[in-house]
């Protein structure tokens, strides 16, 4: 419950962004969130910012203010019935540690997600999604502790407007909540998705006869190591950018001129399209400017080498939407959260 003072951030965000707080602490429980801010008031007035795995944001300068570190514990299985099984888990357990415990169990709905990186706590906030699964597809709740009311409030599906990688959280609800726990439904006999090509591909490749949840997880671990940054080796926080959607007039006449467009139809006749292709045609794939970089295996990551520091990334990445919006008229859109 002791404030650290100056602390290092850069064991505490995947970026590797090495900037100091001026005060840092860490919670195990609701309790000590509550004994929190009933023992520091000043924290409902103050610059503050609730830290789960720091796997989405970059620091652009030191914090001055008070970061709280939520380190919630704990999966349990609260519930099931013939089909379903409702796992609870604290805000704090690693996103992938979940993943590998509903896969041990043959719970399906989570494998497409597996190795994403973050903790449990950031995934209704972003919405995480891979390989056509999104987190809203297994939710069903969360618990998440009301700042300003001292109050515990729990949010349904419907609750969190989800959207892609968006919430109430990101917009309407921004820094008034801290998320405490995350309940999902999974099957017990899980449904596949595995149209993504590169699923299929793995799983040919890794001769897989009969599908099983751990089958699929394995593939999507093997395709994601294949292609995407350790952030332990370079520091990265996975896709910087969402996928940009366009209107179907839009994407006929960008289809004209650049044939090869890469693209997603979505359900409202809109067009999704690649934004690491749009990056990579742009030219950035494999750039690198001292520390800071496009990586060479997927442009849609930017990463930082070695000492970079968060102004150089969020400049590079700067000039990639200029790059993109006078090549293709398409605005990219930060997927990861600036800090500072």
């Amino acid at each position: 419950m002791i404030f650290g003072y100056n602390i290092s951030m850069k064991p505490y965000n995947t970026f590797g962004i090495d900037v100091k707080a001026r005060y840092f602490t860490s919670f195990k429980s609701v309790d000590s969130l509550m004994e929190l801010f009933h023992l520091y008031p000043e924290l409902l007035q103050v610059n503050r910012l609730v830290l789960g795995g720091g796997s989405n944001i970059l620091l652009t300068k030191d914090f001055d203010g008070y970061v709280l570190k939520n380190d919630i514990e704990g999966i349990e299985k609260i519930r099931e019935d013939e089909d379903y099984v409702w796992l609870k888990s604290g805000a704090g357990v690693s996103w992938h540690q979940l993943v590998l415990y509903a896969v041990e169990r043959g719970w399906g709905g989570m494998e497409n997600l597996s190795l994403i990186p973050g903790n449990t706590g950031a995934a209704p906030m972003q919405n995480i999604g891979a390989y056509g699964v999104e987190l809203k597809d297994i939710f069903h709740s969360l618990e998440a502790y009301h700042i300003n009311d001292k109050a515990h409030v729990t949010f349904h599906n419907n609750d969190c407007a989800f959207g892609y990688r968006e919430s109430v959280f990101k917009r309407q609800y921004k820094n008034e909540f801290i998320i405490t726990s995350v309940t999902l439904c999974l099957r017990k006999k899980p449904e596949f998705h595995i149209q993504y090509g590169a699923i299929q591909q793995q799983l040919e490749k890794n001769g897989v006869k009969d599908l099983s949840v751990r089958a699929v997880s394995e593939a999507v671990i093997q395709i994601r190591s294949d292609k995407l940054p350790d952030p332990k080796k370079i520091g990265n926080a996975g896709s910087f950018f969402k996928n940009p959607s366009v209107s179907s007039e839009n994407f006929e006449a960008l289809k004209m001129q650049f044939p090869e467009l890469v693209s997603y139809k979505n359900a409202d006749n809109t067009y999704k399209l690649a934004a690491g292709w749009l990056i990579e045609q742009c030219g950035w794939k494999g750039y690198r400017k001292g520390d800071a970089g496009c990586y060479p295996l997927q442009a849609l990551v930017l990463v930082n080498y070695d000492k970079a520091t968060g102004a150089e990334i969020l400049a590079l990445s700067q000039e990639i939407q200029s790059s993109v919006n006078a090549k293709f008229g398409v605005q990219l859109e930060r997927e990861v959260n600036l800090i500072g």
